[in-house]
Formats: structure tokens, sequence, C-alpha cells
């Protein structure tokens, strides 16, 4: 196996973001498909992470390669239709997993979920309401942008328990916005998170996005002390990615090579104002009341996904729609979800044999500071991390993390090294499939 440093210096800190394993571009048509039933019959169901995707925003963004459809014409024509198909789909899931099923978080994303009416987001957290929870307080998140929220919106998401609201700033720098390809203005950011505050959500979450071409330092701490301002409770700062049929991919543009530089500096500079570093992404305030249910656990426990762009897991199966990029075929996947009468089979996904799901646990564990349970691990397999994988004594011999006794935790290098120690952990035939895919 590539040595780790080696692949730090042949390809620099930023060579995939590893935010689930494995990627969708392993994903093929599943032959046979898998009825749901079957798939969750022997899983457990007593903590289950339940995810809403909404696949519309007003614009798409030049860094954006989500699954969403834009415009106030094409993307509004959809919006009955797609809430139509995925109250189908709620009620299949239902009956598929069984009364036993208890949802232990909630989150709702996109695209932009705000985008929908006020009366169209009482309806899809009417659905979502009819699923059994673990208690009155499971934590339930959605995501915004400045430009699709207002006091009647929040006011409803607050009445609807929403514990942490999400909003895609990017930017406070105009300058930096525009070469983002998003049309922004920073007085109507300044509105809009003024807004949130007033709503007295639980968790207020900001992203932040370092790279933009022509970005420097100075405009990077303009963007986190205009952040810092609002005090939000939770900090992501995404390095840019220019990746294929995005806005700025057809355009051929290409993030700063100063990311490295911003990165780090803009986690000192957090590091400094109180923030505590999560993941390489994740900051998390002093002032954070803390996580409102602590029996999901990402390595372990399933996820839910409802609508085109979700996905699902079982611990041996993942599923979801097929996925593109491009406007013509996401409008065409996404027509076809909305057409669906029967959503009781896996078509799309991928099979975890139980070294993937070893890998799996591991990819989710060691990129974040806690780092990877060797207890947990073990009980969860029957076998240890540092044998099933003894390339990650790698990562202690270049300082990269510090193995104990109890835990394989990342250093501050090995956090930065993120990037790279996910796509250096994937199998064989996950790089196989991901190289292989047709993205359209």
């Amino acid at each position: 196996m590539t040595d780790i440093r080696e692949q730090v210096r042949e390809g620099g800190l930023f060579q995939g973001y590893a935010y689930g394993y494995p990627h969708k571009m392993a994903y093929r048509a599943l032959s046979p498909a898998v009825p749901l039933r079957e798939a969750w019959a022997e899983e457990p169901k007593d903590a289950l992470f339940l995810y809403a995707h909404v696949p519309f925003c007003s614009v798409r963004c030049g860094f954006c390669n989500l699954f969403t459809v834009t415009g106030q014409g094409a993307a509004k024509n959809r919006v009955i239709s797609y809430l139509d198909s995925l109250e189908r789909q709620v009620e299949t899931l239902q009956a598929s997993l069984g009364t036993e099923a208890r949802v232990a978080r909630v989150a709702i994303g996109g695209g932009t979920p705000t985008f929908l009416t006020t009366s169209e987001l009482g309806r899809l957290f009417d659905l979502l309401g009819s699923f059994q929870r673990t208690n009155a307080d499971v934590p339930l998140a959605v995501e915004m942008s400045p430009d699709s929220v207002d006091a009647e919106k929040l006011a409803l998401l607050r009445e609807r328990g929403v514990t942490r609201a999400s909003v895609g700033v990017q930017s406070f720098v105009e300058k930096d916005t525009r070469a983002l390809g998003r049309p922004q203005k920073a007085a109507d950011v300044e509105r809009a998170l003024t807004a949130m505050s007033d709503a007295r959500f639980p968790v207020r979450n900001l992203d932040l996005i370092y790279g933009v071409e022509g970005q420097t330092w100075e405009d990077w701490q303009a963007s986190l002390q205009a952040a810092l301002r609002h005090e939000p409770e939770e900090i992501f700062l995404y390095p840019l990615y220019v990746r294929p049929l995005t806005g700025l991919g057809r355009k051929d543009k290409r993030p700063t090579d100063a990311r490295e530089e911003l990165y780090r500096r803009g986690r000192d500079f957090l590091l400094s104002e109180g923030y505590t570093q999560i993941s390489m992404r994740l900051f998390r305030s002093a002032k954070h009341p803390g996580e409102c249910d602590v029996h999901y656990c990402c390595q372990e426990d399933g996820m839910v996904g409802l609508g085109a762009g979700a996905r699902s897991y079982t611990r041996a199966l993942h599923y979801s729609k097929e996925w593109a990029v491009g406007r013509n075929s996401v409008q065409e996947i996404l027509d076809h979800y909305s057409a669906t009468q029967d959503h009781g089979l896996a078509t799309y996904g991928a099979t975890l044999d139980l070294g993937d799901q070893k890998r799996r646990y591991v990819i989710k564990s060691i990129l974040r500071a806690r780092g990877l349970e060797l207890a947990a691990y073990k009980s969860m397999f029957q076998s240890a991390a540092m044998e099933d994988f003894p390339q990650l004594h790698m990562l202690t011999e270049h300082g990269a993390a510090v193995l104990t006794e109890t835990h394989l935790q990342p250093t501050q290098l090995g956090l930065e090294w993120s990037d790279v120690i996910g796509p250096w952990l994937y199998s064989a035939q996950v790089k196989e499939a991901i190289a292989a895919f047709e993205l359209r």
C-alpha cells in the first residue's frame, strides 16, 4: 500500500472528501433488486437516522454538484408531485421497517429545503412526523440558504422542533461569492442570520468555503470574523473542490493554490476564538448545548433516506436512486422518482462484505477528533482494528495519529490529512468502481 506521507506529497491535502463509504460513484444497478422488507428484516431499528432530501434551489452555485434542480418555474412545477411521491415512499418504508422502528436523529437537506413554501414545509414535516421517534428531544436539522428564509418559515421550523439550523453562507465577501457563481449580497446574509438568531435555534451552523480563486487571507479572515459576530454554535470550513459538470468545472476554474495555508490559518483562528475542532471541517463553540440524544452511532446504526437524492444503508446494503450532476440527467431522475408508485425495492446501490463494513467503520471514526474506539470496533467485529488494517500504523509512524490502549486518535496533522486518509483507505474494488463511473 502507498505510504500515506508519499501520497500527501504527491497529491497535496485535497484528494477527496470521504463523507461516506462507499462513495455514490461506486454504486451500480442492483441485480436482482432487493425488497426493502428483506433488506431491513434482520437489522437493528431502534436508533435510525432519518434523512429527507429536498432537491430544489432558486439557483445553482458554481461549485455545487448536489442532486438538485433550479429555477422558480421548473422547480416549483415539480414540488407537488415530488411531495406526493415522498408520501408514497413514507408509507412503503413504514410497512417495510415495521412497528419496532424508532428514529434517533432527523435531518432535512438538499438542495435547499427552505426553497419550499411555508405550507409545503408544513406538509413535509407532517410526513416525517408519522415516523416514530425514540423521544421528544430527537435532534432535527434543516439546511437553508440566506435568500430562502423569512420570519414565517423560521417560526414554522421552530414550531416543528428543529434544533439545528444550518446556513450555507460560503463567504461574507461579495468578491468571493461572485467567484463562486453565487448571486448573494452581504446585507441579505446579515438580515437572514439576524432573523435566524432571533428565532433562537439551539444550534446554528454556518458553512464557509475557502480556496476561492483570488481569495486572500485577508478575505478569508474577514469572512471568519463576520461569522463570529453571529456567535454560531458550529462552523464548517469547506475547502473548494471544482468538480466536473459544475458551473466552475465547465468554465475550467481552479481553486487557489493557497488552500493549505487558508485551512491552517482558518483552523488556528477558530481555535484561538475558543472553538474546538471536531473534524477537518467542523468546529464547535464552547456554547454548544451538546447532542440532544446520544443513542445514535453513525458507525453502527442505519440510515433511512427519503427522496430522490437520499441514500439509505443497512450494515450490508447501501442504496439510493441514481445520482447525476448535469441538469437534464437530474431532471430525468427526479421526474422518474416523482412518477414512481411503488418504492418497495432497492434497485441501485452497493453491497458491503465484512471487509468493507470494517473499512467503513474505520473511515467514519478516524476522520473525527475522537478517533477510532478500539474496544467498540472489536465488539462490533470480533477482531482487532490494528490487525485488520495494519496500514493504520503508518499514521502513528508519521505523527498523524496517536495509539493508546483505548483509541487510535488523529493528531492535528491527521485531521489536516483527512482528505488524503479517507481515499487512501478505500478498498481496491471501490476505487475501481469510482474510476469507472460515468458522470452525467
